[in-house]
């Protein structure tokens, strides 16, 4: 995903939210001054099936489903989960508004985090990524990219994993504790949940691969361009 290709999409998203996206580069520029380049190579998943874990209290019953898969990814406190339940986690996607202490422990240890950056988690940058080893921090943003910081698709922790996953070259994309109709969230992670099912919908299209988790729902989603 290139930020010509994304950048489109981001503005609607700035539209419909009224998100300032001078702040969301402010946001950026604080991540790029604390980030170094992260070594994509780790994360090479050309071939492999690799399992996007979110974050819905469904994600202990899907737990199974990871023993299919070569690599997993979980947003947020997603990865608390996986590794309680004794999977190892190749990478944790967030934005350090619920339990940066595990993005920290995950980054001693040698497991990447993707940190994004957005315009209002500047403090929580600000205070916990120079606590995380540099080295396994991969910088991300909505906006344009800058420096160490990346920008290869995606909104929420939980759709910006599979787009992160997309792009280090993945061959199959399977999911695990997501559900867009999840009762216990409020309205506003509502509208980011429809978000994340319409920009799912949006990367299988891209990737002419159907995920599971959209079955049912197409014919209800408002395609992007």
């Amino acid at each position: 995903m290139d930020f010509t290709t994304w950048n489109p999409v981001y503005q609607l998203i700035l539209d419909d939210f009224g998100f300032d996206r001078g702040a969301d580069e402010r946001a950026r520029d604080v991540l790029a001054s604390l980030a170094t380049q992260f070594d994509r190579d780790r994360l090479d998943w050309d071939g492999k099936t690799v399992a996007i874990c979110g974050a819905a209290p469904t994600l202990a019953d899907d737990l199974d489903r990871l023993d299919d898969a070569d690599s997993i990814v979980a947003a947020s406190t997603a990865a608390d989960v996986v590794r309680e339940a004794g999977y190892d986690l190749d990478l944790m996607v967030t934005d350090v508004d619920k339990n940066p202490d595990t993005a920290a422990t995950l980054t001693a240890s040698g497991t990447p985090v993707a940190v994004a950056a957005h315009g209002d988690n500047i403090p929580v940058i600000r205070e916990w990524v120079p606590k995380f080893d540099a080295d396994n921090v991969l910088a991300t943003t909505q906006a344009a990219p800058v420096g160490p910081v990346v920008n290869w698709g995606g909104f929420t922790d939980g759709d910006r994993a599979a787009f992160i996953a997309d792009e280090l070259g993945a061959d199959e994309l399977m999911f695990a504790g997501w559900n867009f109709d999840d009762p216990t969230v409020g309205p506003a992670k509502a509208r980011k949940l429809a978000w994340a099912e319409r920009l799912l919908y949006w990367l299988e299209q891209r990737r002419d691969e159907p995920f599971s988790i959209l079955d049912g729902r197409r014919d209800e989603i408002d395609p992007l361009p």
